[in-house]
């Protein structure tokens, strides 16, 4: 019983004597780390400053302030372990890495899509922090662009987090990609008003509104002539584009359109339909040539209506003819 407890004792001061050895290694290998992972902090925080004030590279910096972080990390971790264990290899570790990071590629394929279709969004910069956006069904304001996902609040405060490997994919509207903004809507005049009239009107509607940009200048074009009115088109420019201001400027240029034009006698007609209906106790009921279609007759000849006796006498020739075939037809077959 003391032989073991003697071997178990010696077991245990072989393992203090070796952690006192290792204990220096441990220490250096803990500072060494601490070193690189300040490093890399202060790296991140150099490519974030330099790029804080330029809004085309913040992303950009962003990601590559990222990048040089977990690279610096990387390389200390690889340095504090060749510190305490000697005959470790990076290479052992990047092997190690390539053979499990298949398995790990087919498990996380959908999560490593949306990753690397976050940094391509945050490096290509389709849209920023702040854009409103239209995707799908989907219309909001960008609140965060992570890279898993990217978040949108959407006009009526809702939250949308959409994967961004569909944002990457797929066709996305950014309203505010630019500084300013067209806006448009048809407003349909009588067939019996002036058209250069009711264009010179909307023109001065439009000037009127404080919204409305006038460099670009705000236009007119006639663009159909529909089934109850002559349609014309109201174009202008908003700055800043964004949604708010969209429904704004909607509102009063619309509001003023409508209060010039019907002060100034211009009619804004409603979809009407006309039916016509033939005659038929007319004389040229039948005749295409000079069938009315139920139009006036204006200054032109009025068709006669018919008598009673001419049609008895249309339908007794009808009867003697259709009687003379028949006669005709019976010869024939006894011959």
């Amino acid at each position: 019983m003391s032989a073991e407890i003697s071997l178990a004792w010696k077991e245990v001061q072989s393992m203090i004597n070796g952690f006192v050895t290792l204990l220096p290694k441990l220490v250096l290998a803990l500072i060494v780390f601490l070193i690189f992972f300040l490093i890399a902090g202060a790296i991140k925080k150099s490519v974030k400053r330099l790029t804080r004030n330029r809004r085309y590279a913040r992303n950009l910096g962003l990601v590559l302030g990222r990048l040089a972080q977990g690279t610096t990390i990387l390389v200390g971790l690889f340095v504090a372990l060749s510190i305490v264990i000697p005959t470790f290899r990076a290479g052992d570790l990047v092997q190690l890495l390539g053979i499990s990071g298949v398995a790990i590629g087919f498990a996380f394929r959908d999560i490593l899509q949306n990753f690397l279709a976050g940094i391509l969004i945050l490096l290509t910069e389709p849209f920023r922090i702040d854009d409103q956006i239209v995707f799908k069904n989907f219309e909001g304001t960008v609140e965060n662009i992570e890279t898993r996902a990217t978040t949108i609040k959407t006009y009526d405060g809702r939250r949308i987090v959409i994967p961004n490997s569909e944002l990457f994919t797929n066709s996305i509207t950014v309203n505010t990609a630019f500084d300013s903004r067209r806006l448009q809507y048809d407003v349909g005049i009588g067939y019996g008003d002036d058209i250069d009239r009711a264009k010179q009107l909307i023109l001065e509607a439009m000037h009127s509104v404080d919204e409305v940009l006038q460099d670009p200048a705000p236009d007119v074009l006639v663009m159909e002539l529909a089934e109850s009115s002559v349609n014309i088109r109201a174009r202008w420019w908003i700055k800043p584009p964004r949604r708010a201001d969209d429904l704004a400027s909607r509102d009063r240029v619309l509001s003023a359109i409508k209060k010039k034009l019907v002060e100034n006698g211009i009619d804004l007609p409603f979809p009407t339909t006309q039916i016509l209906f033939h005659d038929q106790t007319e004389e040229t009921d039948g005749n295409r040539s000079r069938q009315r279609e139920g139009w006036p007759a204006g200054k032109g000849e009025l068709p006669k209506p018919r008598r009673i006796s001419d049609s008895l006498r249309l339908l007794a020739q009808m009867r003697s003819s259709n009687d003379g075939n028949g006669k005709v037809d019976s010869e024939i077959d006894g011959q």
